[in-house]
Parts: C-alpha cells; structure tokens; sequence
C-alpha cells in the first residue's frame, strides 16, 4: 500500500513547475492559454514525478467541484452502512467523487479526522459524528469548506445541518403507556458507553419523564455489543424477573430478549423490550421488536442535496429535522 502514501499531487506538480494550479489543469485538460515552454516544463513535471490526473484535478478547469469527503463513525452499523448507501446513490447520479473518513468512538479521533477532511483538499463534507462538540465542527467553516453536518445543530454560511428528533417520539410513547395503564413493569434505560450524543439527549428525556411523574426508574451500563449483553442479562434476570427496557439499536434489544427467554421469561408478558435506533432486523426477529425508526437512507440523500446546493450558493433552508416514528410490534404490550 506504500503507492497511495507516495501519490503525487497536482500541488506538488505545481509546486515542482513553479506555475499555479489552474495553469497545471489547463495544461492537464488541454484547455486554456499557456505558453509552448511552461507546457513542456509542466509535462516533463508530470512525467517526472509520476504524477496521475485525478478528478479533483480535471474538475480545477472546469470549476466543477467533484470530491466529497464523508466522515463516518463506522460502516458496520446497519442504520449508518444505510446513510452512506443514500449519499453515494446522489454522488454517482451527479457525478461526484466520494472520500471516506471513519473516526472511532473518540472525540480525540474524530478531531484528528476533521483535520485529514481539511487538509485532503475536499471540495465539501458530510459529517456525521456523534463525538464533535460544535466548536469543532466550526472549525472546518474557519476552512472555507462547505460543510453539511448529521446530529449536530450548527449552521453557518458555509455550513448546514441536520437532526434527529427521537425525544418527542420516545416522551409520547413513554406518556400513551402512562395513559393505558401498562407503565408498571420497572422502567429500564440501557447506557452504552461512548454511544454519542444521540443517545444522550434520549436518555435524558427518558429520565425527566419518571421524574416528573415521580417514577422509579433505572440506569443500566451495558457495553455496545449484543454478546456481553446477552450474559449481563442472563445475570440479571436471575434476581429481576421483568422490566421495561430501552435499547439502543436492534442487536442490543434482541440480545435482551434473549436472556429473558432463555431465563424462562415471556416476551412481552414479562419483559418488554423497545429499540431506540429501529433497522430492519427490527422485523426480522422473533419476536418483531418495537422500534423507533427515521429512514436513514433518506438522510444520506437529504444531505448530499443539500451540499450540492450549499456549494453553488442555493441552499436557502440550512437545518432540516428527521424525526422519528414508533411502530409498536411483539415485544411490547399495547394494552391491558
């Protein structure tokens, strides 16, 4: 892999020549007025260092921006591999290249990834990162970089955004339980470590309403796989034998569901189980679990269009709201 460390740049053509960049891409696109001897110098530039036209570079002569970066915290997860499948179906209908930066579940490392985006000579980036404070998402408007940011309330002249509202949803699904009378299980919130400010502000909303209601409730640590999940609750439903618990994706609900089974407990008799961050596997599993759901392909899509009209300076709205939608299946009770 020691060639893409080594590849050169059409900068460092520049550089190398002496000329500017826009004289290089005439020169590359055959386009433009240059002089026969900087056309020479830059050619046997380009000869000598190796260097491989790229679309950016094509794109110089054309003014036509091409190169997209797109930080993402991870491609495994369903809902964010769904997000990324919306964003490159508009890049491949408009004819854009796409530059992909995954960062983990730090905010150490997502700072550092925002640094790559910037200094990687993107056009315009996506950033969907749930570890970003919003001073460091400014810090790629200090850059000029037209910017559309997920699950980051920040607007600019040169930025947009969008968001999640999976509070309101949660708080009425919490407030309609109360009003049917099927709120007396215990009320469990599952905390993932690290999970991001989404999960947060859901489980900070979760909390306001028992309290309001003057409600026992519980905060339950969990780590973000389904596997250790599975054997904390195996352990736990040895002394609790039933609850109402919030989950933050499908493989979390369903390795509680699980347990509880496995435990002899009756889904949703017993336990009841909602995920907060509804896919498919919501319906695919058995029992079909309760969910919450925004349809993050679309939101791949909403924000590819709204880079492209930030980029040519017609992005009028720049903060769009997803919000989201329950849809009650077998792993909760309804009504008594």
């Amino acid at each position: 892999m020691d060639y893409l460390k080594d590849r050169v740049t059409i900068y460092e053509v520049a550089k190398a020549s002496g000329v500017s960049l826009a004289t290089v891409s005439r020169v590359i696109n055959k386009r433009g007025n240059v002089t026969d001897a900087t056309r020479k110098k830059v050619e046997a530039t380009i000869e000598r260092l190796g260097y491989k036209p790229s679309g950016l570079a094509r794109a110089l002569a054309t003014s036509v921006t091409t190169n997209i970066g797109v930080v993402i915290p991870s491609a495994n997860y369903v809902y964010i591999s769904n997000m990324l499948h919306g964003i490159t179906e508009v890049a491949k209908e408009k004819g854009f290249i796409l530059t992909l930066f995954v960062t983990s579940y730090s905010r150490e490392d997502a700072i550092s990834v925002v640094e790559k985006v910037i200094t990687s000579h993107v056009d315009g980036a996506i950033i969907f990162d749930d570890q970003l404070d919003k001073e460091d998402v400014e810090t790629i408007n200090s850059y000029s970089v037209p910017t559309i940011v997920i699950n980051n309330k920040i607007v600019g002249q040169r930025v947009g955004c969008i968001n999640f509202n999976h509070e309101h949803a949660l708080n009425e699904l919490l407030k309609e339980r109360k009003q049917k009378n099927i709120h007396h299980k215990p009320p469990v919130f599952l905390h993932v470590h690290n999970a991001g400010r989404l999960l947060s502000r859901i489980e900070k909303t979760f909390i306001k309403f028992h309290n309001d209601i003057d409600m026992s409730y519980r905060i339950f640590n969990v780590d973000d796989s389904s596997k250790r999940t599975y054997f904390d609750f195996l352990e736990f439903f040895k002394k609790n034998r039933n609850g109402f618990f919030v989950a933050y994706r499908d493989s979390i609900a369903a390795a509680i569901v699980n347990a509880a089974k496995d435990s002899g407990l009756e889904v949703p008799k017993d336990v009841e189980v909602v995920s907060i961050i509804g896919t498919k596997y919501a319906r695919i599993l058995r029992p079909n679990l309760s969910s919450f759901y925004i349809n993050m392909q679309e939101v791949g899509k909403r924000a590819m269009y709204m880079l492209i009209d930030l980029l040519k300076g017609e992005l009028i709205e720049k903060s769009y709201k997803f919000d989201a939608t329950y849809t009650a299946r077998e792993s909760t009770i309804e009504k008594e």
